[in-house]
Parts: C-alpha cells; sequence; structure tokens
C-alpha cells in the first residue's frame, strides 16, 4: 500500500471502534503514528496496540483532557500532522423534538458538536506552530438533508460540525491548515447494528433510500478520510465530503 502518511502523527477520537477503528488501520497502513483517543478503555487500548500506537483515554467532552490528547501525541512523536475529530453518540432519547428531553439534547450537543470545537482549538494551535496540518471532523449527510425519522439533537450537532468546518476551513486556509468534514451516510458499525438490528422494519425504512442498497462499511469511509487528510486531497478545504451511497442525490430509488 502507498505509505501516504509515512512518518505522520494522526489522532483519532472514538478510534476503538467503528468508523474511527476502520481509519486508525487505514492510516497505521499507510505508514501514519496514530494516537487513539477514547473513553472506552479496553477498547482504546485493544486499538491502539493493534496499529501499534498510543493510547490517550480522553473525556472528549473535558477541555483539559482534549488538551492533554494534542499534546501528548506532540510529546510523544514530535508532531501533529492530521486530527480526525470523530467521537460521537446517537442516544434513543434523542428522538423527535415533542419528545427529546433537555438533558438528552445537551449530551448529545457536548458529545457531538462541543467536543469537536474542543478539538479544534487545541489541535490548531500544534499545526499552525509547523506550518502545516489537516482536520477531518464527522459530520453526517443529516447535516444537509431532513428526516420525519428525527434525532433532533444528533441532526443539529452534525449540521454545527458542518458550518464550524467551514467556518474554520476558511479562517485557516492560509496557514497551511485543511479542514473538511466528512459526512457519512448510515454506516455498518456497531452504534448503527444497536440502533436497528433489532427492528428490521425501521432499517429497511432507511435503505430504500440508498441508491447503492445497502450501508457503508466502515472501510469505505476510512477510505475518505485517507484521501481527505493526504497530500492527494491538497486543493480540499471548508468542504463537505459526502460518502452516502448516493442517498443526498437521490429523488426516486431504483427498485
Amino acid at each position: 500500500m502507498v505509505q501516504r502518511f509515512d512518518g505522520r502523527v494522526v489522532t483519532i477520537t472514538g478510534g476503538g471502534s467503528g468508523i474511527g477503528l476502520a481509519t486508525a488501520r487505514r492510516l497505521a497502513e499507510e505508514g501514519a503514528k496514530v494516537v487513539i483517543a477514547d473513553v472506552a478503555e479496553d477498547a482504546g487500548k485493544a486499538a491502539a496496540d493493534e496499529v501499534g500506537g498510543l493510547f490517550v483515554r480522553t473525556d472528549v467532552t473535558d477541555e483539559e483532557q482534549v488538551k492533554a490528547l494534542f499534546q501528548t501525541a506532540v510529546d510523544e512523536y514530535g508532531s501533529l500532522d492530521v486530527a480526525f475529530n470523530n467521537a460521537g453518540i446517537s442516544p434513543p432519547e434523542d428522538d423527535s423534538i415533542l419528545t427529546t428531553g433537555l438533558e438528552a439534547w445537551e449530551k448529545v450537543q457536548r458529545v457531538n458538536l462541543t467536543s469537536v470545537y474542543l478539538c479544534c482549538k487545541y489541535a490548531i494551535p500544534h499545526m499552525q506552530a509547523q506550518g502545516k496540518g489537516s482536520i477531518v471532523n464527522t459530520a453526517s449527510f443529516v447535516a444537509v438533508m431532513g428526516a420525519a425519522t428525527s434525532q433532533i439533537s444528533y441532526s443539529a450537532s452534525k449540521g454545527g460540525v458542518l458550518s464550524m468546518t467551514r467556518e474554520l476551513g476558511v479562517q485557516f486556509a492560509r496557514e497551511g491548515i485543511r479542514i473538511n468534514a466528512l459526512c457519512p451516510g448510515p454506516v455498518n458499525t456497531p452504534l448503527l447494528k444497536e440502533l436497528f438490528a433489532k427492528d428490521p422494519e425501521r432499517a429497511a425504512r432507511r435503505l430504500v433510500h440508498v441508491p447503492l442498497g445497502r450501508f457503508a462499511e466502515p472501510e469505505e469511509l476510512a477510505a475518505a478520510v485517507a484521501f481527505l487528510a493526504s497530500d492527494d486531497a491538497s486543493f480540499i478545504t471548508a468542504s463537505q465530503f459526502l460518502v452516502d451511497g448516493g442517498i443526498s442525490g437521490a429523488y426516486v430509488t431504483p427498485l
């Protein structure tokens, strides 16, 4: 495999499972030194051990822990070249605006949106110091579309990630720092399985809108992150990068 990340240092939040884990594997295969951040210690340590990297237990809603994550990466490996800010949640209590309580709303906002704010806030100065860097923030296709099967705080949080990413991508472009938003469609991860595996009807209702007729695999999203974070995407910043199986472009899907 091409070594696009040879000698580069990458942090991945939510790196213990799903898209984060798949991306850790992909970037390590391409030569990266990977720092896994996760609140789940066993999964995070296992992921770091698998890719020969470093695990830093991190609650992404805690400012001091986020700050320490990036400082640890620089102290351990000497630089911070890529930050994949990917941690997120989608709890069942986040539903219609009519039934979602304030506590559920705020919890999702803190994990999905405030964490990205904190990660960018503390990753960017390290990249400024070295005159280059790439940040990929996980948004979602729901940031650009509406759904009658609402998860109101999740959708709002991902819209916030997308808007913030555009702003930062423009602000820091001339300092050599590219910042892009990955917008996945439904992905076959533990989170999605938890949401839909027990309810085939709910899953089918979503699949009918996917032109490709299936959920994405985490490795397909990891390939997109690898592209966005690499020099192959050197003229891409402040973008929304949709990897959604055609959902956002569809009016009627194939039978």
